[in-house]
């Protein structure tokens, strides 16, 4: 089997999880259940945000798999130490706190000349 599809192999078992727990019993990382019951979906969203960072071509399946293991104790660590409203990774929450844009300046149609 060559590099590229040992890589896609990992990448694809992952891609098929359907939970959180899933991913962390893939790549062998330990967690506590009480934080991942709160923050899963922030969890793996930030996952993704930090592996769309990596580059896995051409790279051995113990590699990629060292790289996404590290990648995702990285990811829960972020909400160990903080919680999802401190992280904010999901739109509708950076939207609640952004300043609100300023609207347009009307100008009527009886004041154009």
């Amino acid at each position: 089997m060559s590099n590229t599809q040992a890589a896609v192999g990992i990448l694809d078992r992952l891609n098929k999880a359907s939970s959180a727990e899933d991913f962390f019993a893939l790549l062998g990382v330990d967690y506590d259940p009480k934080i991942v019951n709160v923050a899963r979906l922030h969890i793996l969203k930030r996952m993704g945000q930090y592996l769309a960072k990596e580059v896995f071509e051409d790279g051995a399946e113990a590699e990629v798999t060292s790289r996404c293991k590290a990648v995702l104790e990285q990811a829960y660590a972020d909400f160990v130490v903080s919680s999802p409203m401190d992280q904010r990774v999901f739109k509708v929450l950076k939207d609640a706190v952004a300043e609100p844009k300023k609207p347009a300046a009307f100008v009527p149609l009886s004041s154009l000349k």
